[in-house]
């Protein structure tokens, strides 16, 4: 089976790749902006027509797309998440390879959920940001193209890689710091809100199974549990080894000196006090998001198989190394 692999060398892609190469029945070309990408083409500038003739030749069974981007302002992330589908789409419509699209989608679709719920893959959109009005953007393109498509929303994934900036990134390298500064307190806040955190290995082997699989539409990827980032924290400390106390900032204003944890870096970061802005949580998704993962189970034969703890021992070894 010949698979195109769109952003091999982000965070998903990259494992995404490495799972795809563990298929003998596999040939994969990756194409990217990176050097190292077999083919090098930029999904948010180039044209359809330089991407149909490059299906053409290549001719995949699938396109897997794990391209875009996290950060940035909304034009930016209108290019890279939106103009790029519709770069890819396009592409795939007027080529005559008759290819399978996989597009990795996010849970930032759906924007804030009722705490105890769980989110199922006919719940109404409502995105709380740009990044998640942007991937929107891309599933409904995706789901419009008249293609073999399916979208997996991908809830909060976690494991070796995860970016710094993410809360649980942000979380391990304040760790790390009150450990090589000697602190016995580390002062967090945002340690309130849930999320369903999935381990990016098993959302690896959730895309593999979508590109065999006849599915189409939505499908969920995630646990099915929602985690608080104050449990997250306590496992943490204890895969790590910290022994000092973690005190929550919640409802407080912030200590400068103090890492705060669940506010996003940058420009547009929420000054001071999370709360103090219609958008408090960077993913736009408020308090809570728990995916319903049924679709998953019975469309796809997948489950995750690695717990929390392992994805945060990961983290942790990541962290640990730049002590």
């Amino acid at each position: 089976m010949r698979v195109l692999l769109l952003g091999a060398n982000g965070f998903l892609g990259r494992f995404v790749a490495d799972r795809l190469l563990a298929d003998p029945a596999v040939h994969l070309t990756a194409l990217g902006r990176g050097d190292d990408a077999d083919v090098r083409f930029d999904l948010a500038g180039g044209s359809p027509g330089a991407l149909t003739r490059f299906l053409d030749a290549v001719h995949p069974g699938v396109v897997i797309n794990c391209a875009g981007a996290t950060r940035g302002g909304a034009r930016d992330l209108t290019r890279h998440n939106t103009v790029a589908v519709a770069t890819v789409c396009e592409a795939m419509r007027r080529s005559g390879c008759d290819a399978r699209l996989v597009q990795l989608g996010c849970a930032s679709e759906y924007g804030p959920s009722q705490p105890g719920s769980s989110t199922p893959e006919d719940a109404v959109p409502r995105p709380g940001g740009p990044y998640g009005v942007s991937k929107l953007a891309a599933t409904e393109l995706v789901l419009g193209s008249g293609l073999d498509a399916v979208v997996l929303r991908v809830f909060s994934p976690v494991g070796p890689g995860t970016p710094a900036g993410s809360p649980l990134g942000r979380l391990a390298e304040a760790m790390r710091r009150a450990m090589q500064a000697g602190d016995g307190e580390l002062k967090l806040s945002g340690l309130g809100v849930q999320r369903d955190f999935v381990d990016v290995r098993d959302v690896a082997r959730a895309v593999h199974a979508a590109s065999l699989s006849a599915a189409q539409g939505v499908v969920n990827i995630g646990t099915g549990r929602a985690v608080r980032l104050r449990d997250a924290a306590a496992v943490l400390a204890r895969v790590a080894g910290y022994a000092g106390a973690l005190h929550e900032l919640d409802g407080a204003p912030h200590r400068p000196g103090h890492p705060v944890i669940g506010a996003p870096r940058g420009p547009e970061s929420v000054p001071e006090q999370l709360g103090a802005t219609p958008y408090p949580y960077p993913d736009g998704c408020g308090s809570w998001q728990q995916a319903d993962v049924r679709t998953a189970r019975d469309r796809l034969g997948w489950r995750p198989r690695i717990n929390l703890e392992e994805s945060l021992a990961d983290i942790w070894m990541e962290a640990a190394c730049r002590i």
